[in-house]
Order: C-alpha cells, then structure tokens, then sequence
C-alpha cells in the first residue's frame, strides 16, 4: 500500500470512529442510561457496545476508503460515499435519540432508516467494489439485532 494509502485509510477509519465518540459523548453516560432501562431478552452487558461499534466504525472507514481508492466512474464512487456520509450521519444521531432525549420509538424510526441507508450504501459499495460491500454485512446484522433491542426496550419502557 502506498504511503499516501495508509495516511488516507487511517483517515476513513478515525473520521468514522470520531463520529461514534462524538455521538457517544452528547448522548450522556450511556452506561448508566442503559442499566436504568428494562430489557428485552438477549440484551448483551453494556461492556459489549463500545467493543463492538468500534470495530463496527472501523470497517465502515475501511469499507469506505476501498470505494474512495476504486477504479470505478468518480460520479459512481460519489453517489456510494454520499449514501455512507448520509448513514454515518444517521448513525451518528440514533444514540443521541435514544439515550440523550430518551425518544424510544422516535430511535425505532431512526434505526429503521438507518438500516435502509445501509442497505443501499451496502449495495452501491457491491457494484463498485464487492469486498467493500462485504465488510458491511456485519454492520447490518448488528443494525437489526439492535433495531430488535431498541424496539422491544420502547415496548417494555
């Protein structure tokens, strides 16, 4: 990888994990907001979100810079990041949604969105670079489990 490469990489992948740790940091103490909640069965301890959205952030920056780096048309490689800005964007707010303002079903509408964006991020990121698209499947797993746990968590709260 060219040195250019990695610098570019490692900017994707921190710009990604930045807006987390932002979005984190004006959602409040997320820790003790989630304990307060009651839980749907096979809510995971609080531990497992940060370990598994920093690894989520960083392959949405990884999956981003294989489709800023591709060959394809540059209209073709806008359109794809455009949607993973919007996404990023979305992602960014649902915390804040959920745990700043404590808006339930207001954050079921916005994962509901957010899993659509990623959907079709996922599949403009295929027609471009297949591995790209690849590495977000984890993404959207995390997305519906999670949109089964906000949605079960506005039921029960």
């Amino acid at each position: 990888m060219k040195k250019n490469n990695i610098y570019d990489l490692l900017i994707f992948v921190l710009s990604a994990e930045l807006a987390g740790v932002l979005s984190s940091l004006i959602a409040g103490n997320l820790g003790e907001l989630y304990s307060a909640f009651l839980k749907p069965p096979l809510s995971p301890p609080g531990l497992v979100f940060p370990i598994v959205w920093t690894i989520l952030y960083a392959l949405m920056g990884i999956s981003a810079f294989l489709i800023n780096t591709s060959d394809a048309e540059p209209v073709r490689i806008k359109s794809a990041l455009r949607t993973y800005c919007l996404q990023l964007f979305v992602n960014f707010l649902w915390p804040i949604v959920f745990f700043r303002f404590q808006a339930l079903w207001a954050s079921t509408i916005v994962i509901a969105v957010l899993i659509i964006l990623v959907i079709i991020m996922t599949v403009k990121f295929a027609k471009i670079r297949p591995l790209a698209a690849l590495i977000n499947i984890p993404y959207i797993i995390w997305l519906l489990f999670a949109a089964y746990l906000n949605t079960a968590t506005a039921v029960l709260n």
